[in-house]
């Protein structure tokens, strides 16, 4: 086979397009994440907890040194634990919703397959075993 013909029949495989779809519906929800995240839960976080903005949080290791004729300017050695609460918070969240919406479509499907199939009909009895019953029966009247 061609490299072409190879190739096609590689990218035309059931599970790279249904890969490739669940990349891009990933990324679109990653989106919608974190907008929920960024515009609605940490508003609603910050005012609960006074407007405490974690990114501002730091340690400072070495002071910043300002420009003179003869040196440079140094900026500030600082440890930024603000900035990393602020990310674990995020993380959270986001794992928070994430888990909350997969249980939600788990309840969703869990509903579907729950649903109780018809029964099934018994099947017909054979000839075999009509004819036995008749024969039972005349025996039972004579």
């Amino acid at each position: 086979m061609s490299l072409i013909s190879d190739f096609k029949d590689f990218a035309m495989k059931g599970n790279v397009v249904d890969m490739a779809i669940g990349v891009i519906i990933g990324g679109a929800f990653g989106k919608i994440v974190t907008s929920m995240v960024s515009d609605i839960m940490m508003p609603i976080l910050g005012y609960v907890i006074g407007g405490v903005n974690f990114t501002d949080f730091k340690l400072t290791l070495k002071d910043a040194v300002p420009a003179t004729d003869t040196t440079p300017a140094v900026e500030a050695v600082t440890l930024n634990y603000g900035n990393f609460l602020q990310v674990t918070f995020d993380f959270l969240i986001v794992a928070i919703c994430i888990f909350a919406a997969i249980r939600l479509v788990s309840n969703f499907t869990k509903k579907k397959k729950e649903e109780p199939a018809p029964a099934p009909e018994p099947p017909a009895p054979s000839k075999e075993e009509v004819l036995l019953t008749e024969i039972r029966d005349l025996l039972k009247n004579k």
